[in-house]
């Protein structure tokens, strides 16, 4: 660091990651407080030998170089210290630490980085409770224990959700979202041993049921109550814990929203209920060709729809599920869709946006999303979204690290489609020209019903969706649904595949929806 920089610095004023301390002969003993919050937080500068006027509001002249008298004993008095019991860890090298002159004083710069995930809590006095600190727009703070614990168990090296949840079992279990995943997980995994093992061994072998060896204790892990299990438990256990999705797009007059998933009873609130239910209404309004490619098999995807289920994906994968009062919330919004989950970023910003580093906090739910053929473990799950959006004009992601409650926020700007949704003909042409199956006429067209191409959209989503989720998606009753979905099946758009509870719909002509 030289002159130019620092003076360039001071000229933004103290903030999150820069704290100035007047200090002549000795180290202030406020030092400690500021590099556990450094650490903890995001890391920062501590400059000795800066006196702040607080009484100036012109940032430009708040700060004064008043230097230090011994800047060589300050620095030997500082890595002392720092090497005693004072701190837990140092996690300096000597580089971090140096002395520049300025307007003709020495000053002495700490360069504080931020903690690895593994080391941290960092804190004073060898008391985890009372000595941790996080850093504010405000200054250094005294963690809550709520906010120690979560560091702590940060800090597992195998992540959160394997834990044995105690007096869980498979009787927890609702057995409607397992039988849905494990079909998922056969068309995904034709030919994997797993398919025909029973649904307990099946669980065990994906990490959501375990055994404790020393004491023959068994029973559900935090991913497997959490992914699969019945609402009601899952509320039993993790009172303070919920996932909420509002749609906030095309809202008219007064209204704060016109959709909602929350808990209210109407459905088995589990992470993979929410992740099957959610995930195609927030890719409902993104533009999405697609065709027949090698019979059945659908070539219908975009690098913008692959990013916002990668999105979606590592807001469940990151979330601190044991956090108080946490909340999985999905926004969807007429030119954003913003996706928010407990728990701030393990690792630092640049390193999730240079990619090949994943830390999940839930590598066993990972693990059953990819398995079904969700997500990246290999750390390119961010960098993926910012090169789809590149392709775009839609604006750049921004990944909020939220300091203030504890939670990180992923906002995808999106084409606002108030005005096309508002406008929309009554009866938009799908058009079917190219790769029709051979029992299709050559260049068929036919004309759908708004509701007709909604349901076929619907379909394209996720060719798994029900009646149910038909009813919610479109905000029609079951029997327009059953109507429309006949209609349909009589034109040859769609067809049924197997039997009602464990098949699935296809698509049976190459269209392009016009919209």
């Amino acid at each position: 660091m030289d002159e130019k920089t620092i003076k360039e610095t001071l000229q933004k004023g103290e903030r999150v990651t820069l704290e100035c301390k007047r200090a002549k002969a000795e180290v202030p003993k406020s030092v400690w407080a500021t590099y556990s919050a450094f650490a903890n937080t995001i890391g920062g500068l501590i400059l000795l030998g800066v006196d702040e006027n607080l009484q100036e509001k012109d940032v430009s002249k708040r700060f004064q170089i008043i230097g230090v008298d011994e800047p060589n004993k300050i620095i030997t008095d500082f890595w002392n210290t720092l090497n005693s019991d004072k701190v837990n860890e140092n996690i300096l090298v000597d580089s971090d630490v140096e002395v520049v002159n300025v307007d003709g004083a020495q000053i002495v710069c700490i360069h504080v980085p931020q903690a690895d995930w593994m080391a941290k809590p960092i804190y004073l006095n060898g008391n985890v409770y009372k000595g941790t600190y996080r850093r504010n727009n405000e200054g250094d703070y005294h963690c809550t224990e709520a906010q120690v614990k979560a560091m702590i168990r940060d800090s597992n090296a195998d992540g959160n959700d394997s834990i044995l949840i105690e007096y869980y079992g498979m009787d927890d279990i609702d057995p409607d979202s397992l039988r849905q995943y494990r079909t998922e997980f056969r068309l995904e995994n034709n030919t994997h041993v797993w398919n025909r093992v029973d649904d307990k061994t099946f669980l065990r072998n994906l990490g959501g049921y375990t055994e404790d060896r020393q004491t023959g204790r068994e029973g559900l892990t935090l991913a497997g109550l959490m992914m699969f299990g019945k609402g009601l438990a899952i509320r039993d256990r993790f009172a303070n814990f919920r996932m909420d999705y509002l749609d906030m797009s095309h809202l008219v007059g007064d209204e704060r929203y016109h959709d909602r998933l929350t808990y209210d009873g109407l459905w088995e609130n589990n992470l993979y209920q929410f992740f099957r239910i959610v995930s195609p209404k927030i890719q409902f309004d993104l533009p999405k060709p697609f065709k027949l490619e090698k019979g059945w098999k659908r070539k219908d995807d975009t690098p913008q729809r692959e990013a916002v289920r990668e999105a979606f994906t590592n807001a469940i994968i990151h979330c601190d599920l044991m956090m108080d009062a946490g909340i999985l919330r999905i926004e969807k919004h007429d030119d954003r869709l913003c996706f928010r989950n407990p728990g701030l970023l393990k690792l630092p910003v640049e390193t999730i946006y240079k990619g090949g580093n994943s830390k999940a906090r839930n590598p066993k739910i990972q693990n059953m999303l990819r398995m079904i053929g969700f997500g990246e473990n290999v750390g390119s799950g961010f960098p993926k979204i910012i090169a789809a959006w590149k392709e775009t004009n839609w604006g750049e992601p921004q990944l909020l690290n939220k300091l203030d409650v504890d939670e990180v926020e992923l906002v995808l700007p999106v084409p606002s489609t108030k005005a096309t949704s508002d406008t929309a003909p009554a009866n938009a042409p799908v058009n079917a020209p190219v790769n029709a199956p051979a029992n299709a006429p050559a260049n068929a067209s036919v004309k759908l019903s708004k509701t007709q191409i909604a349901i076929v959209k619907a379909i394209i989503n996720n060719n798994h969706v029900t009646y149910d989720d038909l009813k919610t998606i479109l905000g029609v009753d079951r029997s327009t649904i059953t109507r429309n979905i006949a209609v349909l099946k009589e034109k040859g758009v769609i067809r049924r595949v197997g039997e009602d509870k464990n098949g699935y719909w296809e698509v049976l002509l190459d269209i392009k929806i016009v919209d």
